[in-house]
């Protein structure tokens, strides 16, 4: 009897500490530090074809027929056809001659099978656009159509269309075409005919008419849309270890990546080579999507951009070799680049990137405010590369604010001695990267709680939960980011931004995960990461309020049950955010302090992300691209303590007025 008694009373215990309710306390007396607009924002990297094959429209793959190792790789030759290379654009000499096969019953042309295919939306227009000429003069013809060369019908052709050429002089012809159907994957085949008059082509282009901003080199419209609606504050590109390349010769430079579109040399990626286990052969970069286009989407996006450029290190993961880096006595021309895009983005029309700027499109300056020099650097090779720029830009752009690194760990040896490096040399902010497993970040909670307020601001510019044996999106590792999130938030005294990477993924060619969103040639998802980094996007407010629980910050401590939250102000109205990171209800007091004796605060609703235990290592699908999506949920009450429910798994933002 004793030990049944001994065991109810256990038992009654444990359910009374399951049901205990959790006091947030909610200081309103006064408003804490200023949230910078800045704070959240997006990280843009061509990885997992994210620019071409992805966000950059373009639907032809080696357009210029400019790749190193075969210029015809992508395409598919048949009849007479000849690679050339004094064509008429200096950096792209390729292209190809079209002849009469020689019998009248054979065919000259191309097939192009874009990046995973080509595809297309019925009844939608496409600009198809070349450049040519017919070297003997006169004129010819050719017959432009897209295939589905997997059809069971009497024809391939979705559509066709003649587009007749005439002189000798190298010219830009284009036409717009309309499939009569959707198809994910059609081939763009072009014919040779009109008395088979001999023709040369350069730069043969095909573009959705229906682009982001109707912009005719422009962007995948439903792409550009997840990037608008996660109403980012900050915008970087054009990636992490693009920027540094495998080697020197292949970093990504942003001067080659501006100017009219057909004269942009291909660079080769530096992802090409990495994944063994994942290889992609053909992948290079076409800088149609280049700095120009970047600086342009953040200007629509509403995001600040922030450029990083090379600080002349090559990538130090894939070159161990000193000789492999510049020299620090010849990084010149590396901080000319540095300030010869400040020029680009800011300087007068008279100015001579400022020219190519306004030339392109643009008169006014994009008015950059930020610029970051170096990646993933470490050792004392970075700061010593960095110094030169630093003096540099500071002499002749002090507005201008500088993001250092420090390096590729979010924690150890090369982390601390990089930070009172950034320090010593007055870096405005100091970039941190953390690709972490769950406990990393069920731990990371007061992470930015004790930095010190009187060095750099930071920039947390690469994260995401990467889950040991399950690192592939999924809920439970996009909750806990968004319990890391609130430490974030709670510290935008010292964290000035923060962004998710990597930004885009296709499904067909994607070489690391997870990702935020992901697409295939015409359809996309927003993963619950995206989710998240929306909600905390559009509930940002104005200024932190201090929240505690029994006087501490709740960074899902010992004693606080799983439970991370933070709170801020936006004019009258107050945002609660409660990440509850257990498999159990957790009741919670919202107790709001420093008001007037006769003031209440009132509940308005709120809105929620949650998943049952079933579905925690489930995401958005593109076939199920709302299975998990933001809810609003009944939240009422009025005074100066409000009773609710934080449930398992979830995320959630309770919205109140005072």
């Amino acid at each position: 009897m004793r030990k049944s008694f001994l065991s109810l009373a256990a038992t009654l215990l444990s359910m009374a500490g399951l049901a205990q309710t959790h006091q947030l306390d909610i200081n309103l007396k006064k408003a804490g530090a200023p949230i910078p607009s800045t704070l959240y924002g997006i990280f843009f990297e061509d990885i997992n074809y994210a620019a071409d094959g992805g966000l950059y429209a373009e639907l032809v793959k080696n357009r210029s027929f400019e790749f190193p190792n075969d210029a015809l790789q992508g395409w598919k030759a048949f009849g007479k056809v000849e690679v050339r290379e004094d064509g008429p654009f200096e950096r792209n000499p390729h292209y190809v001659r079209l002849s009469d096969p020689g019998h009248p019953h054979k065919w000259t042309g191309l097939d192009n099978e874009g990046f995973f295919g080509i595809g297309v939306k019925e009844g939608a227009a496409y600009r198809f656009s070349v450049w040519a000429r017919v070297p003997d003069g006169g004129e010819s013809q050719l017959r432009i159509e897209l295939a589905n060369t997997a059809s069971m019908g009497e024809n391939h052709y979705l559509c066709q269309e003649t587009l007749p050429v005439a002189g000798k002089e190298w010219k830009k012809y284009q036409l717009i075409i309309r499939p009569d159907r959707t198809l994910d994957k059609s081939v763009l085949r072009i014919f040779l005919t009109g008395g088979r008059n001999t023709v040369d082509l350069e730069h043969v282009s095909l573009f959705p008419v229906d682009t982001w901003m109707g912009h005719e080199n422009g962007l995948r419209k439903d792409l550009a849309q997840a990037l608008y609606d996660l109403r980012p504050g900050v915008f970087r590109f054009p990636g992490g270890c693009i920027v540094e390349g495998t080697d020197l010769e292949t970093r990504y430079n942003w001067k080659n990546s501006v100017g009219p579109v057909e004269n942009r040399p291909l660079n080769e990626n530096r992802w090409e080579y990495t994944f063994p286990h994942r290889f992609y052969p053909d992948y290079y970069q076409s800088y149609g999507l280049g700095f120009y286009e970047f600086f342009q989407l953040s200007e629509e996006i509403g995001a600040e951009p922030l450029p990083i450029l090379s600080c002349g290190l090559a990538c130090q993961f894939q070159n161990e070799n000193p000789d492999a880096h510049c020299p620090v006595d010849e990084l010149q021309p590396f901080i000319q680049d540095a300030l010869d895009l400040i020029e680009f983005a800011n300087g007068p029309v008279d100015s001579p990137w400022g020219k190519v700027r306004a030339e392109m499109g643009h008169p006014a300056p994009f008015n950059m405010k930020y610029i970051g020099i170096g990646n993933e650097q470490w050792d004392s090779l970075y700061p010593e590369h960095l110094e030169p720029f630093l003096k540099a830009i500071r002499a002749a752009h002090p507005e201008i604010r500088i993001v250092g690194s420090s390096g590729p760990d979010s924690e150890g040896k090369q982390f601390d001695y990089l930070w009172p490096e950034m320090k010593r040399l007055k870096a405005d902010l100091v970039d941190e990267h953390f690709y972490r497993p769950y406990d990393w970040f069920l731990a990371q909670g007061a992470r930015y709680d004790k930095y010190d307020r009187k060095g750099p601001k930071v920039f947390a510019g690469e994260y995401a939960c990467h889950a040991k044996g399950k690192k592939w999106n999924h809920f439970y590792a996009s909750l806990l980011e968004a319990a890391f999130m609130t430490g974030i938030e709670r510290n935008a005294d010292i964290v000035e931004m923060a962004t998710y990477a990597p930004l885009f993924a296709h499904v067909e060619g994607w070489q690391w995960r997870p990702d935020l969103i992901w697409y295939d040639n015409l359809r996309s998802f927003r993963s619950v990461s995206w989710h998240v980094q929306q909600l905390y996007g559009q509930y940002r407010g104005s200024n932190c309020l201090k929240l505690t629980m029994n006087d501490a910050n709740v960074t899902g401590a010992e004693g606080q049950d799983g439970l991370f939250a933070s709170a801020v102000l936006d004019g009258n109205r107050i945002y609660v955010k409660v990440v509850n990171t257990t498999d159990k209800e957790q009741p919670i007091s919202l107790n709001f302090t420093g008001l007037k004796k006769k003031a209440t605060v009132k509940a308005l609703g709120g809105t929620r992300l949650s998943a049952c235990n079933c579905k925690l290592y489930k995401d958005n699908t593109l076939d199920e691209p709302e299975l998990f999506k933001p809810a609003p949920f009944s939240f009422e009450g009025e005074g100066k303590r409000i009773d609710t429910t934080a449930p398992a798994y979830s995320f959630s933002i309770y919205v109140l007025e005072k």
